[in-house]
This record gives structure tokens, sequence and C-alpha cells, in this order.
């Protein structure tokens, strides 16, 4: 029997669910919502008949939210960085629609009793889907509040059975030139496939999510289609996009913008506005929407203010010194 348990962080639906957004909720938690829908923006995923993914019994419906509704779909989907596509906000959601992301396959290796490559929809298959709305800390200062839908890293990564040796999680971004035009400018200073890494603590933490959706629709390309990490209480840049690579590693990878300046972005990249940026503050951060005139600016939290769940994983440990 399936027993649904709510986190302490959750409140009720009708505390942080517009009426005018979750219309077709319950449409969507029956598992039909992604097929029915036609994106008509461009750049977003096209719901397509022949994939699983967007077929699946939808078993449990859990909202997860800051103080805030969450921002406009629009928003969500037309603000983003995703230097594969460029490096303006508006970059991602204009190139993304060239990127093909069906079929789709994840590449496991490393320190596993199941390496392998998987196809997402076999991957994902056994888990039971999502919907949490967790808050989105840029480390541009920056945030948003957003509806995703996916399934617990957790879970994915148990069924991979690490070993005693997996001290690390190594994620890899696609590396498609010919699909995505910043993998292919002569101004980009990352070392293309995009990289990053948690700690397998971290990794295994109840807060660590696999994206495929948001707002109750197929997860968009600029968005990360079709599959995606999102760690809360750690800057955006640490919630990978468009994966298709997972090891299992016991020593501690080597992330992308770890590569590029160490000294501005460490490898934990957890929230906390007592450690600036070297060329910026921390310790406040403009809560989208936000416009010229009126500004909303808002105090930032410590760990995304996911601080009870999360604090454990760094008990004794100087944040100043691990950013």
């Amino acid at each position: 029997m399936f027993i649904k348990q709510r986190p302490s962080w959750a409140i009720s639906e009708s505390e942080v669910t517009p009426e005018s957004v979750y219309l077709n909720r319950r449409k969507f938690m029956s598992g039909v919502v992604a097929s029915a829908a036609t994106l008509a923006m461009p750049g977003l995923l096209q719901a397509k008949e022949s994939s699983k993914l967007e077929a699946l019994d939808y078993r449990q419906a859990a909202e997860y939210s800051t103080d805030e509704p969450p921002a406009p779909y629009d928003d969500i989907t037309r603000y983003n960085n995703f230097y594969e596509f460029g490096t303006d906000k508006g970059d991602p959601a204009h190139h993304a629609g060239q990127m093909s992301v069906d079929p789709w396959s994840i590449e496991v290796e490393g320190e596993c009793a199941r390496p392998g490559r998987y196809a997402l929809d076999d991957l994902l298959e056994p888990h039971s889907y999502q919907e949490r709305i967790y808050r989105l800390r840029c480390v541009e200062a920056w945030s948003m509040v957003i509806p995703w839908v996916g399934v617990p890293l957790a879970d994915v990564l148990k069924r991979l059975e690490p070993t005693s040796k997996a001290k690390y999680v190594y994620f890899e971004t696609l590396h498609r030139p010919e699909q995505m035009p910043g993998q292919r400018s002569l101004f980009s200073t990352i070392d293309w496939p995009y990289r990053e890494g948690l700690r397998m603590d971290e990794a295994m933490n109840e807060l660590s999510f696999l994206a495929v959706g948001l707002y109750g629709k197929a997860l968009p390309n600029q968005n990360g289609a079709p599959i995606r990490l999102v760690v809360p209480w750690k800057y955006g840049f640490k919630s990978i996009k468009s994966i298709v690579r997972i090891r299992f590693m016991e020593e501690q990878p080597k992330t992308s913008w770890e590569m590029i300046a160490p000294s501005e972005y460490g490898f934990y990249a957890n929230v906390n506005p007592d450690v600036d940026h070297p060329r910026w503050s921390q310790k406040r951060e403009r809560r989208l929407p936000s416009g010229i005139f009126r500004p909303n600016w808002i105090e930032t939290t410590k760990f995304n203010g996911y601080e009870q769940q999360v604090s454990h994983l760094y008990k004794g440990m100087d944040l100043a010194k691990f950013y």
C-alpha cells in the first residue's frame, strides 16, 4: 500500500497553489496532462504519444513551498541560464527548440553494481512522480519559486546500487554543438560538456530531485529537458540540466564552474548570505517576477530556507572555506 507522508516543510495545497494555475491539476495527477497538452511556446518540448514518459500514472502530488506562490510559467521558461544555448537570459528559450530529446538515454558508470546505458523511460519507470514547489536561488542573486515534477534522486541512485567506494556522484550535460550554439561559440570559457557533482550524502538527501516537468507540463528544453537535477539548498548552477551521464566516484569530481573560477564557485555552492561572492553580496536576492520600477528584493536565508533538512550534512565544516 502506498502511504503519503508529508515532509516537515510542506504546507497545504490551498495556501500555495493559485486556482488559475491548477484548474487541470487532477487530470495531471492521473497521468494524462503531459500527453494531452500541446505546448505552443517556441522551444518547448512537444508531447509525444510514443513516449512512456508522457503516459505514466502519477500516483502522488506532494507540495513543497516557500511563503510566496510559484513564479508565472512565462518567467520560468523565458528567463534562464543555460550557457549551452547562449549567455543571455533569453537565449535558451530562443535556441533550445532545435535540441532533440527523443530518444534519450543516460550512461551510468563507476562504483555501482548496475552500470550501463539506460533509456530515460526505463530509468524512471519504477518510480511514482511527485510535484514539489521549490525555491531556486541563482548565484547571481536572483531567485524564483518553481513547481517541479519528478522523482527523488535517491530513489534512482539506490536502484543503481552504488558500492561502498561511491563517495560522490558526478553528472554530465549533453554535448551536441550542432544543436547547442553556445557550445560552438568561440567566446565560451566552459570546457564542454558541463559537469557537476554532489557528495553521496547530499545526493541521497530527501530534497535532491530529478525533474522531468514543471507546472504539470513536460519540462521545456530551455529548463533542462528531458531530465535535470534540482538541489534547492544550493545555488542554481549545481542543478545540472539535460543529464546524459551519471558516474559514482570515490574521489571528488571537478565541476565546470569550479574549474573556471575556483575562488568564486566552490564545489559545495550552498546558499549562504554570510559568504559573499567576491564581486557581489549574497545577503539579498531579486525574486522574480520583478520589474525595474518595482524591484522585488528579499533577504536571502541560509541554505535557501532548507536549513532544517540539510544543515546536518555540514556539521563541523567551515562554510566559508567549503563554499
